[in-house]
């Protein structure tokens, strides 16, 4: 009975500790603490040096764990990836997954080799564990603290933060190898690398493929599609490790492709995964913080504070400086990508690695990534909104999104059920309008539920369902939050070729015999740009109204307020391309249609 006791003692203290974890992150948030350090505090005052006197030394039980965590973390990076947001960035997020990862870990490495007495591979190797950034600590800090960033920016990093983990852990298993054998060759580093990173896309693009056949054929009950899902994610990944291949870029390619086709549940999937990702980053967090020795650590802290200064103000600028000098990145934008390599749970765990297959530095290792991670996540966490600001890479903030209902309908894959409440100052109820791709199709008042028609007029506090199409069901959220003020333009802009958005087409045909729609005449020109667009209007968008083309010149409030015209006359010049540009856009027609995105 006194083992089957300790088992239960184990799911108690295991329970407590994670949430322990859940509940100082609302502490966290109030302070603006990255919550990742919270959780990492809160194992190491659970371990055998802190306050919980908790011993705890496996770190195989924490490798696999670490492994699960980050496969689901990628995977569901993955998913909420639109292929569109990061297919104009897609090179120079490559080349900082890669490039940019060796040549941190190159340029780290002379420090760590002086500074912790290493030789030159054990120093090598302190680079790889730390040289790549953690898309859970990046992505997690952007939304807490409520960042716009701006989208080149932001989808950069969002690429190379998902991408970078499978070569750093590549980089890292093959040097912890030539340190435990004693030898190795660059070529055959290179072929295992090509092999790992082929067979790693085949297992990531044909896993990803045979997830959304299944989930679209086979009729699975209604709440089984998201443990599905996930499961699918952790098969994929355990069958290219065990083929030698990089079952984490596997997973993410896998994530990229089924959250970029259309799929039966595929808002439950997320929410589910959303929760299991957060449930993963707050386990893996305390059990390193539970590997973790504040009496070792005294005795490296110095030369790893060393690294991580190096690391931060060195090694990351000189990659990314390098790694985008051939892309058009302004200064800003670099000195902000630059900053925001926050190193989180992916350091550690790699870290766990030289411990996993007993080399003799290998709690060196780990207290050296820990250290660099708590000074990362201070540093850098703390004045990412800061410095997102300060160099002018953050959008100005909006109004917390409505809050929005998305229901599947069995049996079709087109369109899906969308609701919210009405507001009395959103765009829906002030103007009337809504997207041409979406249908009212019901309103809910005074729990009564009605059609659109019955319900004549709308008033604030109804409940207003459409049908949309899956994947532009976000963009419906612009017409049911609060309306931003406007700077009206100059009244007088109406007669040359550029137009106040406050105009209407009906004007516009008095002036330029332009035809238009049946009803759509007393539609000012901003207007037509919100219910024609898919999404919201940005400057640069374009749309047809018989023989002339309209261009959005300015955005306030969210909203077009000046309107350029492009008359018949105007000879349509193509843009010439680079081969550079060429190039890229080659690349990214063959992936789309390897992925089928």
């Amino acid at each position: 009975m006194s083992s089957l006791d300790a088992v239960s003692i184990a799911i108690l203290l295991g329970a407590v500790l994670v949430m322990a974890g859940i509940l100082s992150s609302l502490l966290a948030l109030r302070f603006g603490a990255p919550l990742l350090l919270a959780f990492l505090v809160i194992g190491m005052l659970a371990g055998d040096s802190g306050p919980g006197h908790i011993e705890f030394q496996d770190v195989r039980t924490t490798y696999l764990v670490g492994s699960v965590a980050l496969a689901l973390i990628l995977f569901d990076g993955g998913l909420r990836t639109r292929f569109q947001s990061i297919r104009a960035v897609l090179a120079p997020s490559m080349v900082l997954a890669t490039v940019g990862v060796l040549l941190t870990a190159f340029v780290t490495a002379p420090v760590a080799k002086y500074a912790l007495d290493l030789n030159w591979t054990e120093a090598l190797l302190v680079g790889a564990v730390i040289a790549s950034t953690d898309a859970a600590a990046v992505f997690l800090l952007v939304h807490a603290q409520g960042l716009r960033l701006r989208p080149r920016v932001g989808a950069t990093l969002e690429a190379e933060s998902g991408s970078n983990d499978p070569f750093a852990v590549f980089l890292t298993l093959t040097l912890v190898e030539l340190i435990s054998v004693g030898h190795g060759s660059f070529d055959h580093a290179l072929v295992e690398l090509a092999r790992e990173a082929i067979l790693g896309a085949v297992f990531g693009v044909v896993g990803g493929r045979c997830v959304v056949i299944a989930l679209n054929k086979v009729a699975l009950p209604q709440g089984l599609h998201a443990p599905f899902v996930a499961t699918a994610a952790l098969v994929i990944f355990g069958a290219a490790q065990i083929s030698h291949a990089s079952g984490f870029l596997a997973v993410y390619l896998a994530g990229i492709i089924i959250g970029n086709r259309p799929t039966r549940a595929h808002n439950t999937v997320v929410t589910f995964l959303d929760a299991a990702t957060w449930l993963a980053q707050i386990v893996m967090f305390v059990l390193l913080g539970l590997l973790v020795s504040p009496q070792r650590l005294v005795d490296s802290v110095v030369p790893a504070v060393a690294v991580a200064l190096v690391l931060m103000f060195v090694a990351r600028p000189l990659a990314v400086f390098a790694c985008l000098a051939p892309f058009r990145f302004n200064w800003r934008e670099k000195v902000f990508i630059a900053w925001t390599g926050l190193r989180g749970a992916v350091a550690i765990f790699l870290a766990s690695i030289p411990m996993l297959v007993g080399l003799s530095k290998a709690y060196l290792y780990f207290d050296v990534a820990f250290v660099v991670v708590i000074i990362s996540l201070i540093a850098q966490g703390w004045t990412l909104g800061t410095a997102a600001r300060r160099l002018h890479v953050a959008l100005p903030r909006t109004d917390r999104g409505p809050r929005r209902v998305e229901l599947d309908l069995p049996g079709q894959l087109e369109q899906q059920l969308v609701g919210y409440s009405i507001r009395s100052k959103s765009l829906f109820y002030r103007r009337g309008l809504i997207p041409s791709w979406s249908k009212p199709t019901l309103v809910i008042r005074n729990q009564q539920i009605l059609s659109p028609a019955e319900a004549e007029p709308i008033a604030p506090g109804d409940y207003l369902y459409l049908l949309a199409p899956p994947e532009k069901a976000e963009s419906l959220d612009r017409f049911f939050v609060d309306m931003a003020p406007s700077s009206a333009p100059d009244p007088h802009l109406l007669g040359d070729f550029m137009v106040s958005g406050e105009h209407t087409l009906e004007e516009l045909t008095e002036i330029y015999g332009v035809k238009v729609e049946e009803g759509e005449a007393k539609l000012t020109l901003a207007d037509y740009f919100d219910v024609h667009l898919d999404n919201a209007p940005k400057e640069g968008a374009t749309l047809t109204l018989d023989t002339i083309v309209l261009v959005a010149r300015s955005i306030s409030g969210g909203r077009v307020n000046v309107v350029g015209l492009r008359l018949p006359e105007e000879e349509e010049v193509a843009p010439v391309l680079t081969r550079s540009e060429q190039l890229k856009r080659k690349l990214a027609d063959v992936w789309a249609s390897v992925a089928g995105v």
